[in-house]
């Protein structure tokens, strides 16, 4: 049989899938939730404190037309992991599609480096990506087409200064992309990684970073020649998560505008 593109694009591609979005209140993690409801998806919206956000984004989909609910959990936290996938298997079964958007930035230089910082970043890029992981594998009844998708960044290339505690667990994140997409690959389960340039976001926004000399330096190494947006990466997550990319699993798939 051979599987045309627009069998699994567009509205359909995701069409009878649960997909749980971690950290999607607002930002990317907002559009990323948005695109995959419509490609049909129902989609869990996680949030940590914003809960007005995710309310936001919930009503959105729901006024086009999706399915979504939001649910509260820390991903650092075991047991925040668990509650959150017994409250959207609850909702809509078994999670099929698992979007590891949940993160922290911050920028500075080795000197001003704390052990705070250290601990935030690593509870919620790296230690909470794992657990979310674990628990999705965990279920026994996922069907065929089960994918993870986890957010990464260009700077894993670009090697920013002032970024070595976000960068590094972001590469860290990246290397457990590809080791457990090599342990689930028995199970028809795929992971893989996207990894977005330098953008223009609720978060950037809030650092001051667009407009300023950094995103002008950042834009001059970007060959598309401008800052990435929310929107630029749900097409490509929603691609990752349907069968389009059923041979596609360990990748780190850099949508970047060319920055590297």
């Amino acid at each position: 049989m051979v599987t045309t593109f627009s069998s699994v694009s567009g509205m359909n591609a995701l069409q009878n899938r649960t997909a749980l979005v971690t950290g999607a209140a607002k930002g990317i993690g907002a559009h990323l939730a948005s695109a995959l409801a419509a490609a049909g998806a129902s989609v869990v919206v996680n949030y940590r404190t914003d809960a007005a956000g995710a309310g936001r984004v919930v009503q959105d989909i729901t006024a086009a037309g999706g399915t979504a609910i939001a649910v509260r959990g820390d991903v650092g936290r075991r047991e925040d992991v668990q509650a959150l996938f017994t409250a959207a298997r609850d909702a809509f079964g078994p999670v099929d599609v698992l979007v590891n958007n949940a993160g922290v930035a911050t920028f500075a230089p080795l000197a001003a480096v704390t052990e705070d910082d250290v601990h935030h970043h690593v509870a919620t890029n790296f230690l909470g990506p794992l657990l979310t992981m674990q628990a999705f594998a965990a279920q026994d009844d996922l069907g065929p087409g089960a994918s993870i998708v986890n957010v990464s960044t260009a700077g894993t290339s670009t090697h920013p200064a002032f970024s070595a505690v976000y960068v590094g667990t972001k590469s860290a994140l990246n290397s457990a992309t590809r080791i457990v997409a090599r342990e689930l690959a028995p199970r028809g389960i795929r992971v893989n990684a996207v990894a977005p340039s330098a953008s223009d976001t609720d978060g950037t926004r809030a650092m001051g970073f667009p407009g300023s000399p950094a995103a002008d330096a950042a834009i001059a190494e970007i060959p598309l020649g401008r800052l990435g947006a929310p929107g630029d990466y749900g097409p490509v997550v929603t691609f990752l998560a349907s069968e389009a990319a059923g041979w596609i699993t360990g990748e780190v798939l850099f949508a970047s505008g060319g920055q590297r």
